[in-house]
């Protein structure tokens, strides 16, 4: 399903990405040496339900996961890259963390990932990764306006992800928002431009580019869920909720 937003339904999407944008800064501030994946889970519990928000994640039972999720946020840390299950860990020195949260709030849903470095270590090929998702990022949303093609965002992100050195993985990508979390269409983080569906005003889309330092291949956690690279390398991953406008792409989930 491909939903459009009716215009006196962006206002609230506008808040759900606040929040969720709110949210991640929190829980990134609260991120050091020794903090427990739990905690950050329980920290982020807490926010959205004094915000009067529901998780898209607790209940959530897809076909790639084994269901339901049963957390309230996803966290990623080193060779993890997506659909991070929290765990009893605590964070080192130099682990490479990404958190990924999607919140509905009066009914719309808005969903962002971003990825950091916890500690003091600051291992050139961790900041590198990180700096090229968000890149990626940056370039599918100045991609994104009325008219357009899906396809020219994914050829934008792919663009600055391929010319970075990175392996692309076409399994997972951005997706259409909106009422629910996933919906159609599938923005993938490499394609044509000029080909799938046209861009209009009231569309809201995840973008989300993620990348694995020397290979394209995930392989699933015992958990059921969590997706590491199949060759432990390091992993990155940022992610922005915009609507598409008249005047072109609003982010939603900008702190």
């Amino acid at each position: 399903m491909i939903e459009i937003l009716h215009p006196n339904r962006l206002p609230r999407a506008r808040e759900a990405g606040a929040l969720v944008a709110g949210v991640l800064q929190t829980l990134r501030s609260r991120s050091a040496v020794g903090t427990n994946l739990l905690e950050i889970d329980q920290w982020a519990k807490e926010i959205i339900l004094e915000a009067g928000a529901l998780s898209c994640y607790v209940d959530y039972e897809p076909s790639f996961g084994r269901g339901p999720f049963g957390h309230y946020i996803c966290t990623s840390v080193n060779d993890a890259v997506l659909h991070g299950l929290p765990h009893d860990y605590a964070l080192a020195d130099g682990d490479l963390v990404s958190l990924d949260l999607a919140v509905s709030l009066g009914g719309v849903a808005a969903d962002s990932a971003l990825s950091f470095i916890v500690g003091d270590s600051r291992a050139p090929e961790s900041v590198a990764m990180i700096a090229a998702t968000e890149r990626a990022l940056a370039a599918g949303i100045a991609a994104a306006r009325p008219g357009a093609r899906v396809g020219d965002l994914s050829h934008a992100i792919g663009s600055v992800l391929s010319e970075a050195g990175y392996p692309i993985n076409t399994e997972f990508g951005g997706h259409g928002i909106g009422s629910t979390m996933h919906q159609d269409p599938h923005v993938s983080n490499t394609g044509r431009p000029g080909r799938g569906f046209k861009l209009r005003p009231g569309l809201l889309l995840a973008l989300e580019p993620w990348v694995m330092a020397d290979t394209a291949e995930l392989v699933t956690d015992a958990d059921g869920w969590t997706l590491r690279s199949a060759t432990g390398c390091l992993t990155a991953h940022s992610e922005h909720t915009i609507a598409i406008t008249d005047d072109g792409a609003e982010i939603l989930t900008l702190a």
